[in-house]
């Protein structure tokens, strides 16, 4: 019996993909489109990255899996720097191909299977629920830990500032799940890209001494440069943490061939060490949010959450699809909330991540609404 699909066809559809339509009604507004349905950047690469990048281009041969040692003791500074992270071994730090490559593939990295139990926030980042679909594991969607009862999973998956919902996790919540996870033998990965990016409230990492107490054992750390950094298109990321799990997923990408290109590792060490070009980004982000807020509180939505990141979790009370055809109406394009779990299904997601003018161009179209 042939086995030619069998893994596609246990995913769920691409959620971009069921929002074909919607996308091409919003483009036909007389002004063009407005998309801020995805968190991609849309501001250039610094150019100081860049020159880091091309310096090495004519390297020809196989860069470490491991990452430089350059690469690794930056990720420690700007840890400690960025984020009052202390402890980390630049032994413990590996960069990856984008971290939505580390996340889809991170319960077979680990070796779990049916057995396993991968839990994942009620409202997630899709990806989360991709890769333990692809592992073959069970899945549990929790918030609250005590919904798990006595159930011993294998890994939890944490999200703090959360996309969509922007929601923050403070060190009381985070200490708490870093007890149960231990009490239980579970992993903990918290998916960390949008922690440079907290407005209303205070994001911590779960490393934080406050949260763990400087013992890293069973927690993983995922970090971004898509996003301060705009590095979306290098496919740059890292995760750190426990040594020894660390250590793990290192033998199996040298094994499989997961290695970030050795140019791409020099943009990687030349963006950790740069903290100005991530201010000055960070700062483009804040203005955009302050006036689409506004206006989006003037055209009768409610602004949940949303307390960091890149996204705008925003409700009219209504479905979020009939959400986006009024969106689409005005010529702009938001992500509904259902596709990051049915307990969004009455909100859109907004991205921050469109130019000036676009953001412009849809405050005026919300205002006018």
């Amino acid at each position: 019996m042939s086995t030619r699909g069998r893994v596609s066809s246990s995913l769920p559809d691409f959620p971009w993909d069921t929002i074909a339509s919607v996308k091409r009604r919003a483009a036909e507004h007389p002004d063009g489109i407005v998309d801020l349905s995805v968190g991609t950047p849309v501001d250039p690469v610094d150019p100081l990255i860049r020159r880091a990048l091309a310096a090495v281009a004519e390297v020809p041969g196989y860069p470490a899996t491991h990452g430089t040692p350059e690469l690794r003791a930056a990720v420690v500074d700007a840890l400690r720097r960025r984020f009052g992270i202390t402890g980390v071994e630049p032994d413990a730090a590996l960069p990856v191909i984008g971290t939505k490559e580390l996340i889809a593939g991170l319960p077979r990295l680990l070796g779990l299977g049916a057995a396993d139990l991968v839990v994942i926030p009620e409202v997630a980042y899709p990806t989360y629920e991709v890769g333990a679909l692809l592992a073959g594991t069970r899945i549990a969607r929790a918030d609250g830990l005590t919904q798990l009862g006595p159930e011993r999973p294998a890994l939890i998956y944490l999200n703090s500032p959360s996309n969509p919902t922007g929601r923050v996790l403070g060190v009381d919540h985070l200490r708490k799940v870093v007890s149960f996870a231990r009490e239980r033998g579970a992993i903990v990965a918290s998916d960390e890209c949008y922690l440079g990016l907290a407005w209303d409230e205070e994001a911590v990492s779960i490393l934080d001494p406050r949260v763990c107490d400087g013992d890293h054992t069973g927690l993983l750390a995922i970090h971004s440069l898509s996003k301060t950094s705009n590095l979306a298109s290098y496919r740059a990321g890292f995760v750190t943490g426990d040594p020894e799990l660390v250590r793990e997923l290192l033998e199996v990408r040298k094994h499989s061939g997961l290695i970030v290109p050795f140019p791409v590792q020099s943009a990687i060490t030349a963006a950790l060490g740069d903290d100005a070009h991530e201010a000055a980004q960070r700062e483009r982000y804040r203005a955009r949010r302050e006036i689409l807020r506004n206006a989006l509180t003037e055209a009768g939505f409610r602004i949940d959450h949303s307390e960091a990141g890149l996204y705008l979790w925003s409700t009219r009370d209504e479905p979020a699809r009939t959400t986006l055809d009024w969106l689409a109406d005005r010529g702009i394009l938001a992500a509904p909330g259902d596709f990051y779990g049915p307990s969004g299904a009455r909100h859109v997601r907004i991205a921050l991540t469109a130019t000036d003018e676009r953001i412009a161009a849809a405050v005026k179209r919300l205002i006018a609404a």
